[in-house]
């Protein structure tokens, strides 16, 4: 299956700019390094999987004229990750239909504390998102895809990576487990979250996002969750062949 992969945000939790910081990368004029939170959509034949609702997802899907998601898949609970989670509605009142979630279980237990009111009966009106939610425990279909979960460690947190077809989205983690890696060999694209230089506990770093990729041998490796430690155009000049930074709107074809 032929996929079409548009990154709608590249950037860490905090997005780039940051808040009241005059450093080069967030008073860059290069619309790269303007970085939204970090999230996909994923095309197949016909149908469009998410992956997180960044806080803002708005932005992102009018920026990308983004007209339907089939089904949303959640890497972990984070407030970067989920915090976009009501303007799911607006595609609701588009598509009259109910988006099916997925998640590891403290995943889907998270959404629900944090988002009560959408699966609560309440008052007519003002609207609110229509969504089930879906534990996975193993490769699960979405969206027309097969989609195969990539647990990893963020930090001491649980999270989930997904691979479908010959391509892989790993973002917060800082320790992929051997079983896991064994699930990202054989692809043709990786993105991989590394959000700067120093040392992390909760990511990897540069150096060991950049390990990981010469273990996993993908053909091509995306960096994404970025923070303004990066300067797109200079870091793009000095990473190995086959490695470069993500950007939002950048759009990546898988055959």
């Amino acid at each position: 299956m032929k996929l079409e992969i548009t990154i709608l945000g590249s950037g860490t939790s905090h997005g780039v700019p940051m808040i009241a910081c005059d450093c080069p990368v967030c008073s860059s004029s290069d619309p790269r390094n303007n970085r939204t939170r970090a999230s996909v959509l994923i095309r197949g034949s016909e149908h469009w999987l998410l992956i997180d609702t960044t806080p803002e997802l708005r932005v992102q899907f009018i920026r990308e004229k983004v007209r339907r998601v089939d089904a949303i898949a959640f890497t972990h609970a984070h407030a970067d990750h989920i915090f976009g989670l009501d303007d799911i509605r607006g595609i609701n009142e588009i598509c009259d239909c109910e988006i099916p979630c997925y998640g590891h279980k403290r995943t889907i237990e998270a959404i629900r504390g944090s988002f009560p009111y959408i699966f609560r009966a309440t008052q007519v009106g003002g609207g609110k998102p229509r969504l089930s939610l879906n534990l996975i425990e193993g490769p699960f279909e979405a969206a027309g895809m097969t989609v195969t979960p990539i647990p990893v460690w963020h930090g001491r947190v649980r999270a989930m990576g997904y691979r479908i077809g010959d391509f892989a989205y790993v973002t917060d983690t800082s320790r992929i487990p051997p079983e896991s890696a064994e699930l990202l060999m054989g692809l043709d694209t990786l993105v991989l979250g590394v959000p700067r230089h120093a040392p992390h506990p909760t990511h990897f770093n540069l150096e060991q996002g950049l390990d990981q990729i010469s273990a996993l041998r993908p053909r091509r490796a995306i960096l994404t969750h970025l923070s303004h430690a990066f300067e797109h155009e200079a870091t793009n000049a000095v990473l190995p062949e086959g490695v470069e930074l993500a950007w939002d709107g950048m759009v990546l074809q898988i055959e």
